[in-house]
């Protein structure tokens, strides 16, 4: 281990810590996940990434890139090299793009963005704290991805540097991309039929030689490190309207927010009771569930649309910036909300909160979650992004019962698998989720992955242990619960 840092402080202009507070802070991010690193290197500028990538790969060492650490299931924790791209916090914004630097943080690049009236649709609740690189990791998305899609569909170009430390523009780099393309076997009936998800390899998103930067988008650093990325940028709508919805059961919720996706909203939410209760506003005694609908143009076509196909009250119908606003926080706060309401003793790990099925499924996910509440006597608590028929589920139950947490998560994953979902929607893989992977795309699928793995990262360097997995990972490294 010396010898390594000795090598990499003589060519890193940046930063080299392997002192024990550092290696505490970097062995854990929101997941409930530790693993101590040996060395964390803060990278000045490429050229110390591309050093620290080619002495990783001399000493047989693995590289993992960290963002913000707000990851969920521990994606940027690993026993090697942790690589903090903090400083590459650049921002350029011309008038349809904007290139950024992965340690930008989400929140800095809203403002900068609405200074010159636009912006980067991507909108995760934890926008304020996440970085670009590890929205680009995960391929995260947020509330209006139902309009404005993921990131996957709102990145134009990236610049890596590879498990060899070759610096690498796709899609532009021509000789690359024929690469890649040459190694894509699909089999889509194996693909989940979802508009969103951040499972595995995203290779049914490569259309043409133009699209093979989306292969980065959503792996999790295990493909390469992101340097710089060119992202689409839009113009600042210039009305919004957002409806609160109240219903009395949820069966009603599901059917009006099937209907409602036809006419064109940018945001369709869902919040269970728990998150409603700790609302500032009285609601009626009875109330199960909320949705929040938005739409962001032809704002009074659709205001008539939608008020003729809801079946549940509208308590709330927001036109005003300020209001639409502190409304969106409620919700954003549901994670908070969730946490609040359930003892820490009781809080079951997150690996199971972030699957997404057909919109015309839903129904059944509602009663896969009762399955599992009677089969393995837990409690849930449910909200998110139901418009894309992802739902975030924190479970309350035994949280020392380890074989509880991966019986739940197997039995879970194989019922959301048959209905032709995905195990992430935007949370991405990790500890958590990697050895479910190949269940959920099949051989075929599974070992252009791995192809895909050999020809980016042949040593396996980058990430070891995330997407292509070789072993169980989902209740090991837990942090002392």
């Amino acid at each position: 281990m010396n010898s390594i840092k000795v090598q990499l402080s003589k060519v890193i202009k940046g930063e080299v810590h392997s002192e024990e507070e550092f290696k505490k802070f970097y062995s854990v991010d929101a997941s409930s996940y530790q693993i101590i690193p040996k060395i964390i290197v803060i990278p000045k500028n490429e050229k110390d990434v591309i050093n620290t990538v080619k002495i990783a790969k001399k000493f047989k060492t693995s590289v993992t890139v960290r963002g913000a650490g707000t990851g969920l299931v521990g994606s940027s924790l690993n026993n090697g090299i942790i690589l903090d791209m903090k400083k590459f916090d650049s921002i350029k914004i011309k008038e349809k793009y904007a290139i950024v630097g992965p340690g930008t943080i989400k929140g800095k690049l809203d403002k900068a963005l609405e200074k010159n009236k636009k912006f980067f649709p991507p909108n995760p609740s934890i926008g304020s704290f996440c970085s670009v690189g590890g929205m680009i990791g995960n391929n995260s998305s947020g509330s209006r991805s139902l309009k404005y899609g993921s990131m996957i569909d709102n990145v134009i170009e990236l610049t890596i540097i590879d498990g060899n430390g070759n610096k690498i523009t796709l899609p532009n780099n021509k000789n690359f991309s024929n690469k890649i393309q040459k190694k894509i076997k699909i089999n889509n009936k194996k693909i989940p039929n979802v508009s969103k998800n951040s499972s595995g390899y995203r290779i049914d998103k490569i259309k043409s030689k133009n699209d093979i930067h989306k292969i980065i988008i959503g792996s999790e650093g295990t493909l390469g490190i992101v340097t710089s990325a060119k992202l689409k940028i839009k113009n600042i709508p210039k009305k919004r309207i957002l409806f609160i919805i109240e219903y009395n059961s949820i069966k009603n919720a599901i059917r009006d927010c099937v209907l409602v996706n036809n006419t064109n909203p940018s945001a369709i939410e869902f919040v269970d009771k728990i998150t409603l209760q700790q609302i500032d506003f009285k609601f009626e005694s009875n109330a199960k569930c909320l949705l929040f609908v938005e739409y962001d143009e032809k704002t009074n076509q659709n205001n008539r649309k939608f008020e003729s196909i809801i079946s549940g009250k509208i308590v709330k119908k927001l036109t005003k910036k300020q209001e639409i606003h502190q409304w969106w926080k409620y919700r954003d706060s549901s994670l908070f909300y969730s946490l609040k309401n359930i003892k820490k003793e009781n809080r079951i790990p997150h690996v199971i909160e972030d699957a997404a099925v057909p919109i015309d499924k839903l129904s059944e996910l509602f009663s896969i979650l009762e399955k599992i509440r009677k089969k393995f006597k837990t409690k849930s608590i449910v909200y998110g992004h139901i418009g894309n028929g992802n739902l975030h589920v924190r479970l309350i139950g035994e949280r020392k019962k380890l074989s509880l947490v991966k019986n739940i998560a197997t039995y879970y994953f194989d019922e959301i698998i048959k209905i032709g979902g995905t195990i992430t929607a935007e949370h991405g893989d990790g500890l958590a989720r990697s050895e479910f992977i190949k269940k959920q795309y099949g051989d075929t699928n599974y070992q252009t992955f791995q192809e895909i793995k050999k020809l980016f990262d042949p040593k396996n360097i980058l990430n070891p242990g995330k997407i292509i997995s070789r072993q169980s990972t989902i209740i090991k490294n837990f942090e002392k619960l």
